[in-house]
């Protein structure tokens, strides 16, 4: 049997631990973005309190030591991606939460900005739980089972996100700003604990030998998907993030009373998130069904014809409608996207190359605002939403025509 057919065989069967594998990384993934997240509300606050004076200093300051966590992470995702392939993907996860628990419980103690930012900077290098929780739930898992698991994996990464400015916004007024460091530091340890002792990783000997012998691209036999899906995720993070910078100008042009454009812009923020929970693990389910293929093309084109209205609203519940409806039809794109690659790469390469994956995710987080207060400022708030609508129909032309002929996933 050759390594393709033995990875096609491996990639078929999956773990007999699958189910527990998913629970644990579920659980520690939605820990970990959490504590990430948390810091949103309180971090210019924080900031001030380590002796950074003026405002503008503060708000610059305060965007260097977030951005500083993702900028890293980007540049190491696809090393720790190869790494897992050759030692092992739980080693990876193990290395993630033990670091994080050290890096976050000692942003607690910090004694000036710039211990903030290097150790903002050390999340960013050591962590990357959630992303490599997507490497280990897509190779352990059947293949007729992988995109509805990496769906429910994906509803947990962005529930995350929506609770852990929530939880960062309620503790430090109880425990303080120092002491909610150190609870979060507490809860990815337990965490660790439980991706030390309960996830079991079935491995490999001939993919460990296989993927210290090969790089990741030369391993690929067609690299057209895979160059498709790190398109594709780029330009869903794109989509997600290119309003960001102008939501409160938008929302205040919609909104009578302005003592309600915050708390209204809010929920503009959280309802794509929203709408993404709910449907990634049912629109991977149907990918399974189908194939992953249309359900990619889909969701970009009914996102993308989502922007054209959003464009001309008139209401706020208007918008907050249609990003919801928009998170329904990208929800799905996160798991089928992980899928395409790990079904289009042998197995001792499958690290290496969601590591690429989920750098460009975070390219496309950090180019989203930009392009998006560019274009707003620039030329108008209209041109960000109608611009966002081309690039996705462009992707979803493209991953149409790039797809596999002889099969429909």
């Amino acid at each position: 049997m050759t390594e393709t057919q033995m990875d096609a065989a491996d990639a078929a069967a999956g773990s007999a631990y699958w189910k527990r594998n998913l629970a644990i990384s579920l659980t520690g993934s939605f820990t970990t973005i959490v504590a990430m997240t948390l810091l949103l509300p309180f971090l210019p606050l924080y900031v001030a309190e380590l002796s950074v004076g003026e405002h503008a200093a503060i708000v610059q300051w305060s965007g260097i030591a977030y951005g500083a966590t993702f900028f890293a992470a980007a540049l190491v995702a696809p090393l720790w991606g190869r790494l897992g392939d050759i030692y092992g993907r739980k080693l990876m996860l193990v290395r993630a939460s033990l670091g994080m628990t050290i890096a976050i419980s000692l942003m607690g103690m910090a004694e000036n900005v710039w211990q903030l930012v290097a150790l903002r900077l050390f999340v960013g290098l050591a962590g990357g739980y959630a992303s490599g929780s997507m490497v280990l739930v897509a190779t352990q898992t059947p293949k007729d089972r992988s995109a509805w698991a990496l769906g429910v994996l994906s509803s947990g990464i962005m529930a995350g996100n929506l609770v852990g400015p929530l939880i960062g916004g309620a503790l430090p007024p109880i425990i303080g700003i120092r002491g909610t460091f150190l609870a979060a530091g507490g809860v990815i340890f337990f965490a660790f604990l439980a991706t030390t002792f309960l996830i079991k990783e079935e491995k490999s000997p001939a993919r460990r030998q296989a993927a210290k012998a090969s790089g990741g691209w030369r391993a690929i036999p067609d690299k057209r998907p895979v160059v498709a899906m790190l398109a594709t995720g780029l330009l869903l993070m794109l989509a997600n993030m290119s309003i960001e910078p102008i939501i409160t100008v938008y929302v205040a042009q919609l909104v009578e009373d302005q003592g309600r454009v915050t708390m209204t812009a809010g929920i503009v923020m959280s309802a794509t998130a929203l709408g993404s929970i709910l449907s990634a693990s049912r629109l991977g389910k149907l990918a399974d069904r189908i194939g992953h293929w249309p359900v990619i093309a889909c969701a970009l084109a009914v996102a993308a014809l989502l922007l054209i209205p959003q464009a001309f609203v008139t209401s706020s519940w208007q918008l907050i409608a249609l990003r919801f409806l928009m998170g329904i039809a990208l929800g799905g794109l996160l798991p089928c996207i992980t899928a395409v690659i790990r079904h289009s790469v042998p197995d001792s390469a499958a690290g290496s190359i969601l590591g690429y994956s989920i750098s460009t995710q975070y390219v496309g987080q950090v180019a989203g605002p930009v392009l998006g207060g560019f274009v707003g400022g620039h030329i108008g708030m209209r041109a960000v939403f109608l611009g966002t609508c081309v690039l996705l129909l462009a992707g979803a032309a493209y991953a149409w025509m790039v797809r596999p002929r002889e099969e429909t996933s």
